[in-house]
């Protein structure tokens, strides 16, 4: 299994792709997740049908946390709204912590 990664990528090369993957999925999902917001913002401006609490909170469990949290304060969104809000920074904590876990596991401290 381990002998189908050719010898001039190595194992180097398949965590830099790896990485890289990650890194562009996590800037996709932070793109979506922004847009996704704004829309909601600028439907509750509106009147419109609004973007589910669940959808929202999916997507920012999905990696689009950070830019949620951001987004929020900016265009004044979901800023007072709880359980929302306590929900959201939570999923935001613990992606920190994972990533903090990951990096340390990475450099090998853990």
């Amino acid at each position: 299994m381990f002998e189908a990664i050719p010898p001039a990528i190595g194992w180097r090369g398949v965590v830099v792709g790896l990485l890289v993957a990650l890194a562009t999925f996590v800037l996709l999902i932070n793109v979506a997740s922004v847009a996704v917001f704004v829309a909601d913002k600028r439907a509750a401006i509106a009147g419109r049908r609004r973007v589910p609490e669940r959808a929202l909170l999916t997507l920012a469990a999905l990696g689009g946390a950070p830019a949620m949290v951001a987004v929020s304060r900016t265009v004044h969104h979901k800023t007072r709204k709880e359980p929302f809000r306590s929900l959201l920074r939570a999923i935001l904590a613990l992606q920190i912590l994972a990533l903090l876990g990951a990096s340390a596991w990475g450099l090998g401290l853990v």
